[in-house]
């Protein structure tokens, strides 16, 4: 086993001359970032995340797809990593990454049992019902600020729409909401208040597995307990705050990234009311150009191997650079043409880690139907300030706007 002096040579000897991964100019330009990055080292480019914390990041479409198809070469268990020992103790990423009881950090026939259990609870959720409840909250934001003439679509729509559908999912009262709305926003950002934003999330997740076990019903907790696999009320509790937090933002972000390609692009503008179609194309594209999920870490080397060029060392940390990887000028040298129908991408990455197919589904109806009722409600719907002016948040992982102001006509 590699010591930790050697472990730090070794990260000091591979990622000398390293691109810091946060910053600035990576929140206003990550594509600017990667392109540099896959000039200067190819596919496979050795990084610094927050904290100065080693890693690479794989660029590559091929590269991507290669690792995220080997779990045995590249596991999912953080405890592999051989690089803890340079990880700041207040490291503002360190629960996307230190070992808990979820399938997501689960490998082999473990991961295949409690992810196939988990796949299952989210194919259990009915569909229609799901669309009708979405139009219902839909209405109901849309009436709370359509009066004025002007909203901010972030904070007053699509960060509340996927976390109001997922506690109807999860089977938790209405008067809960603002709660968990408030907790789990809290949870992804940074600093003490979100470590007990986290731990309040987690604590009502445990809560509600053990009401479930009692009284249960139609809903994913409840699945999860009558399941064969035999969750604990830990293990069940831990994997619906990662299911919540997952789908939460990304499925927010990825209908206020689409609303905003939309209200800026004059290919979308021109058929805005035009109906599902357009809306279709723009949701496919934001996956392809401006995906929510912009990097993920991580994957753990387990042997001694190469990768893009690059030694890879047992142990190293494996970040997925899923949009660097869906804009590689190897797979597509011309970004947009192949965008239109085509569903390759890499956004809900791949393999046996990737996202479940049933929770692609629940977001894109989620996201479908959120802008089809807003462009419904509000034709004319238009941004209120220049689109240079829009602001991202600053996150190596996702992709979203901290505020997206428009105005239209109240009828």
């Amino acid at each position: 086993m590699t010591s930790p002096n050697e472990s730090s040579a070794v990260a000091e000897d591979t990622h000398a001359g390293a691109a810091t991964f946060y910053g600035p100019r990576f929140q206003n330009n990550p594509e600017a970032v990667y392109r540099e990055l896959r000039r200067e080292h190819g596919t496979v480019a050795p990084v610094l995340l927050e904290g100065g914390v080693p890693a690479w990041c794989v660029l590559g479409y091929r590269e991507v797809h290669h690792v995220t198809s080997n779990p045995d070469l590249f596991g999912r268990d953080s405890r592999r990593w051989n690089g803890w020992n340079a990880v700041p103790h207040d490291w503002s990423l360190r629960p996307y990454v230190e070992p808990q009881p979820s399938v997501v950090f689960t490998e082999g026939e473990d991961h295949r049992k409690r992810g196939g259990a988990l796949a299952e609870a989210l194919a259990d959720v009915d569909e229609f019902d799901l669309r009708s409840q979405v139009e219902q909250i839909c209405d109901g934001l849309i009436d709370g600020f359509a009066g004025r003439g002007e909203a901010d679509l972030i904070a007053e729509y699509t960060h509340q729409i996927p976390l109001l559908a997922l506690l109807k999912i999860y089977g938790l009262p209405d008067d809960e909401a603002p709660t968990l709305v408030r907790d789990v926003a809290l949870s992804a950002e940074e600093g003490d208040e979100a470590v007990r934003a986290h731990e309040r999330v987690v604590a009502r997740m445990l809560a509600l597995a053990g009401e479930k076990r009692e009284n249960p019903g139609r809903d994913v907790p409840s699945f999860l307990q009558a399941h064969p696999v035999g969750f604990t009320d830990e293990e069940i509790a831990t994997d619906l705050f990662i299911t919540m937090g997952a789908g939460y933002l990304t499925t927010s972000d990825w209908m206020g990234n689409t609303i905003r390609l939309m209200l800026t692009d004059e290919r979308f503008a021109v058929t805005l009311a035009g109906g599902r179609r357009s809306v279709g194309q723009a949701l496919n594209e934001v996956l392809w150009e401006d995906t929510p999920t912009q990097n993920f870490v991580g994957r753990w080397a387990t042997q001694d191997t190469r990768l893009g060029g690059k030694r890879i060392r047992k142990g190293d940390l494996v970040v997925l650079g899923l949009a660097a990887a869906n804009t590689d000028p190897q797979v597509r040298p011309d970004s947009y043409a192949g965008a239109a129908g085509n569903q390759a991408h890499l956004s809900f990455s791949h393999g046996e880690h990737g996202c479940p197919f049933p929770a692609q589904e629940i977001a894109r109806i989620i996201t479908t139907t959120g802008i089809e009722v807003l462009l419904d409600r509000l034709p004319d719907v238009a941004l209120a300030v220049a689109p240079e002016a829009l602001v991202w948040r600053p996150s190596v992982w996702m992709r979203g706007l901290t505020t997206l102001p428009v105005t239209f006509t109240w009828y």
